[in-house]
């Protein structure tokens, strides 16, 4: 009997010793399965798949609704996604449960910069740095976002030098050299910014590019008489954003420059089929026409462009030099004489040279 009850006191000590370390084990399972949604939503998150990542993080924080870091994430996620409103929301219980963290506050910043509301980003931007600043660290994003409010608030030149303070911090920061390359065009600072913006087309994936860098390159290069370059630049963005009129008369514009006038009739032909009210389409066809010397349909299109904009210095001006080609002198110096009019300086030139005469 006593070697029985010693064997039943055995067994059921080891049964004790089990059942503990299994209660051990499943408490910590579900004390680390909030965890594991938070990491598995993290990787989600580095892949972009943010629509994903959300019902991990909104499991996360049921199962831990201290979970304050999950917030943030699922903030971070929702900004992505432009769902500002309940990112801020998110925001709000991560700053409830861990005041004053510092991704939060960043968060908050990005979310108010994007819908807008520039001077709740500034206070949010500068308590970020602060406490960047109380915790001796540096992170490139948060500097990148004053930048760009400097910009907005046309701060050039303070938004340049935070630019290249952050270019410090991270070298090869794409949004960085673009956004510098922005400023530049802005500052009309033109060959600069063609240096800012290729720098950062080249460091760019070719499967995830920036059009508007070729944009900006393109209106950059035209503006210092590379309208060939101009052209390439616009090809690439055309390519990238289809049936953009503004693309389109912007190119064609360039190729009058360099003398492709049955080129930028094609594009303006495009453009005024997106738009038929656009005067700008009409007067640039009405040139390139002229550069082909189909004079009658070049007046057509200009006649039809102050029309449309009866106001339109430019029409006249260049309405005045079909006429002249086409031997009608005093037609011209009658649209120089209202170019004049409405404070063309061109026209003012051009009237002096060869109207002086007729008003003799």
């Amino acid at each position: 009997m006593k070697v029985q009850f010693y064997k039943w006191f055995i067994l059921g000590f080891i049964w004790l010793i089990s059942s503990t370390c299994f209660s051990q084990v499943a408490k910590k399972d579900s004390v680390s399965s909030h965890e594991a949604a938070f990491k598995n939503a993290s990787k989600l998150i580095d892949s972009a798949k943010y629509e994903q990542a959300i019902p991990l993080l909104k499991k996360a924080t049921k199962e831990n609704p201290n979970y304050w870091e999950a917030f943030n994430k699922m903030a971070y996620a929702k900004i992505k996604l432009k769902d500002y409103k309940n990112a801020l929301k998110d925001l709000d219980k991560a700053e409830k449960i861990a005041p004053l963290n510092y991704q939060s506050i960043k968060l908050r910043a990005i979310a108010f910069y994007e819908t807008n509301k520039f001077n709740e980003a500034k206070v949010a931007i500068d308590t970020a740095i602060y406490l960047l600043d109380d915790e001796k660290s540096d992170d490139p994003e948060i500097f990148y976002y004053r930048a760009l409010l400097m910009f907005k608030g046309k701060s050039y030149k303070a938004a340049l030098e935070t630019c290249d303070n952050t270019l410090d911090i991270k070298p090869n920061y794409i949004e960085v050299i673009q956004l510098k390359g922005e400023i530049r065009f802005a500052r009309k600072e033109y060959n600069y910014a063609i240096k800012d913006l290729s720098e950062a087309l080249t460091l760019m994936d070719e499967s995830n590019r920036n059009y508007y860098a070729y944009k900006l390159r393109a209106k950059s290069k035209f503006e210092v008489g590379d309208y060939g370059g101009a052209v390439l630049d616009w090809d690439a963005y055309i390519d990238g954003m289809p049936e953009e009129e503004e693309a389109l008369v912007s190119r064609a514009s360039a190729k009058i420059n360099k003398n492709d006038n049955s080129g930028a009739i094609n594009d303006l032909d495009l453009a005024i089929k997106i738009n038929p009210k656009n005067p700008v389409s009409f007067c640039y066809r009405g040139v390139a026409k002229g550069g082909n010397k189909q004079y009658v349909e070049a007046l057509n299109d200009l006649d039809f462009s102050i029309k449309l904009k009866f106001d339109y210095p430019a029409a006249y001006v260049n309405r005045a030099a079909i006429k002249m080609a086409s031997k009608d002198k005093r037609g011209a110096c009658e649209d120089l004489g209202k170019a004049d009019g409405l404070g063309d300086e061109m026209a003012v030139r051009l009237y002096e040279k060869y109207c002086r005469d007729m008003q003799k």
